[in-house]
């Protein structure tokens, strides 16, 4: 059988109780065309729960064995809107219970997730600076994570959040390095600064860069240092 919550109104006037005749009456009921407080109403013992959390109001009034409506008459729109719930104390308290530990449990599993994703995103720098080692064997160690770390930098659209670096695909490790080289030893970015166009810029270290790559391919001591041309 379907229920019928009794409606109770927050006036917009005051009022007094029909039958005990105290007021003003800050909600009441309207009982054949007489306005009748909560408490002869047999509904005082029940607390307000305002609208807005879903949750908590869908188990406060499952929980409650009575419960009412709240509504109060918009002028402007000429209608009544609800504004929440009175319940049974301790519904409310066992529902509000139920919630904290609903948000305890997505914390943890926040927390969960992160900490997944942060494993997940130190396998991805690790691999790709195991693979940086192995296709430039005298690169810096330093130079290796600085690259890795910064290609797989999480939201960066970089290298090493791309698909072709997840698979550690050979030229896309490759351009990793050759764009941390073009930045760190060549004077690509004080060209830039000086209003030389990217192109040309580039062109103009391109051997810079090629003779680092080939140092550390090699496997030459010393090939950290800066190669300005």
């Amino acid at each position: 059988m379907d229920l019928v919550a009794p409606v109770v109104v927050e006036p917009l006037r005051r009022r007094r109780c029909s039958e005990c005749h105290r007021g003003p009456m800050e909600r009441m009921i309207v009982e054949f065309n007489a306005l009748v407080c909560l408490d002869c109403a047999d509904l005082g013992h029940l607390v307000f729960l305002r609208r807005g959390d879903t949750a908590l109001t869908r188990r406060a009034r499952e929980g409650s064995t009575l419960w009412a409506v709240v509504v109060r008459h918009n002028r402007r729109r000429t209608r009544y809107e609800r504004q929440g719930l009175l319940v049974e104390e301790a519904a409310l308290a066992r529902a509000e219970a139920a919630c904290l530990e609903d948000a305890e449990a997505r914390a943890r599993r926040r927390a969960r997730d992160a900490a997944r994703r942060a494993a997940l995103d130190a396998e991805v720098t690790a691999a790709l600076r195991a693979e940086v080692l192995r296709l430039f064997p005298s690169c810096p160690a330093d130079r290796a994570t600085e690259i890795s770390e910064h290609a797989s930098a999480k939201g960066s659209g970089r290298v090493g959040r791309t698909a072709a670096g997840r698979a550690l695909d050979r030229g896309a490790v490759t351009a990793a390095v050759r764009a941390s080289v073009r930045h760190v030893d060549t004077p690509y970015d004080t060209l830039l600064m000086q209003g030389v166009p990217r192109h040309q810029a580039r062109t103009r270290v391109a051997p810079a860069i090629e003779a680092v790559l080939r140092t550390w391919r090699a496997g030459a001591e010393g090939a950290g240092g800066r190669v300005r041309g």
